[in-house]
């Protein structure tokens, strides 16, 4: 994937894109892998041409992307939508009772990808969802995950997405330090985390 000078690039997901990004400004990118990302490119390209959005909103599922999909997706007219997506669906399971099946998983990812195949000409770039198993319950957690992450690789093949395989990227950095220092709660990246993720979203557009 490469980034050019006058793209228009949105992030969107959830809690791990929101990151605490001030709303009321619709140009805050936040302190997480959005902003890390979003400064590195904008000192590497400099110039003013490039716009960078992040609508990520804590707490959101595919389903909720979707439902937004009009006023935080296609209204900005982005030529590159980079899409984290999937752990509220096995999150609320657990903590809410509140199920999301693969198959539903399935059903609003691609009908998100759809509505932006059929109304923007935008690269796409998919994130797996990834966990990390700190604390201990959140092994259970992965008979509801891995059909989710798997769901998320066979869509970027379908929609010729770029795919960052972070699961797997997140199981190799708990090999090189404690998986709490990567991500507290097996969810929710540290900054060390968030950096992992913006260099890895960098490699992938040659810009590392």
């Amino acid at each position: 994937m490469l980034i050019n000078a006058n793209d228009r690039i949105l992030f969107t997901g959830d809690s791990i894109t929101d990151c605490g990004r001030i709303r009321e400004n619709p140009e805050d990118l936040g302190p997480g892998y959005p902003g890390l990302t979003g400064a590195h490119l904008k000192a590497r390209l400099a110039t003013p041409e490039l716009k960078i959005f992040n609508r990520g909103i804590g707490g959101n599922r595919a389903c909720d992307l979707l439902a937004r999909v009009e006023a935080d997706l296609l209204a900005l007219k982005p030529t590159v939508v980079s899409i984290l997506i999937g752990i509220n669906d096995t999150w609320r399971r657990f903590d809410n009772n509140d199920a999301t099946d693969a198959t539903a998983f399935e059903r609003d990812y691609r009908a998100l990808l759809e509505s932006i195949a059929k109304n923007l000409q935008a690269r796409v770039v998919l994130l797996e969802p990834f966990l990390l198993h700190v604390p201990a319950d959140r092994y259970a957690w992965r008979e509801d995950l891995n059909p989710k992450i798997d769901v998320t690789r066979k869509l970027a093949v379908e929609y010729g997405a770029e795919l960052l395989p972070l699961d797997g990227l997140f199981a190799q950095a708990a090999t090189l330090a404690p998986a709490g220092y990567w991500a507290a709660d097996g969810v929710h990246p540290t900054p060390a985390g968030h950096a992992l993720i913006a260099e890895t979203w960098l490699e992938n557009a040659g810009l590392a």
